[in-house]
């Protein structure tokens, strides 16, 4: 990778988009955010303002932005309700940030990329199915069909596409009214995943030893998976 490394990361401004953000400037990338708050990580750092949940405009918010070496697809929000509550605004709203977003900065993004670039989409433990978020552990589990694919057209490249995929973490989305249905549960190892623990493990992927992993999906649940 180029010695002047240079990030996309959506969702800068909270939680684990933030994190990521933060550990890749320490590790001496420059990173440009994109969020609808604006966010301020210091040198290194620019904003870019973007409404994820609007896909279509997102290819002109990035067409200036120089070549990046990583995509990091990390914003998203989270609506919960049983069958015979589900709202359809709430799973259309979920699949444009979660999945909508992620495809139009990636078809943006990549062609312009360096080989041997890094694609990151951060998905959820909740992919595999959870009583009363059904829409959201659908969009999330999408990423895992749509990240594979674009790790096999991807591999001659030598770009690799990943997905980080937390349980509950401590970050604001946990305080959300619209996931009230399905209060977050403490996972096994006694403590909610810290961001900063996700933040770690996608600065390895993005790095110089991540250059062999690619088509995976990595959960980070303090054990509410087992």
């Amino acid at each position: 990778m180029a010695a002047e490394r240079h990030a996309v990361v959506t969702g800068c401004s909270s939680g684990i988009g933030q994190a990521i953000a933060t550990k890749l400037l320490l590790e001496g990338w420059n990173v440009t955010g994109l969020s609808r708050r604006e966010a301020d990580l210091g040198p290194g750092f620019d904003w870019l303002p973007a409404d994820l949940s609007n896909p279509g405009s997102l290819a002109a918010v990035v067409a200036d932005v120089r070549p990046a070496q990583a995509l990091v697809h990390a914003a998203g929000f989270q609506r919960t309700a049983v069958l015979g509550e589900l709202d359809a605004d709430a799973l259309a709203g979920m699949f444009a940030v979660h999945v909508a977003a992620a495809e139009a900065l990636a078809n943006a993004v990549v062609p312009r990329m360096p080989d041997g670039g890094r694609v990151l989409l951060i998905g959820s433990r909740t992919s595999t199915g959870f009583p009363g978020k059904s829409q959201y552990a659908a969009t999330k589990a999408a990423l895992l069909g749509m990240g594979r694919s674009w790790a096999q057209e991807l591999a001659p490249r030598a770009i690799t596409v990943n997905v980080l995929s937390p349980g509950p973490t401590d970050t604001p989305m946990l305080a959300d009214p619209g996931r009230s249905a399905t209060p977050p549960v403490m996972p096994p190892l006694g403590a909610l995943v810290d961001p900063e623990d996700v933040a770690a493990l996608a600065g390895f992927l993005l790095g110089p030893h991540g250059k062999s992993i690619t088509g995976q999906n990595y959960v980070v649940c303090g054990g509410a998976s087992l």
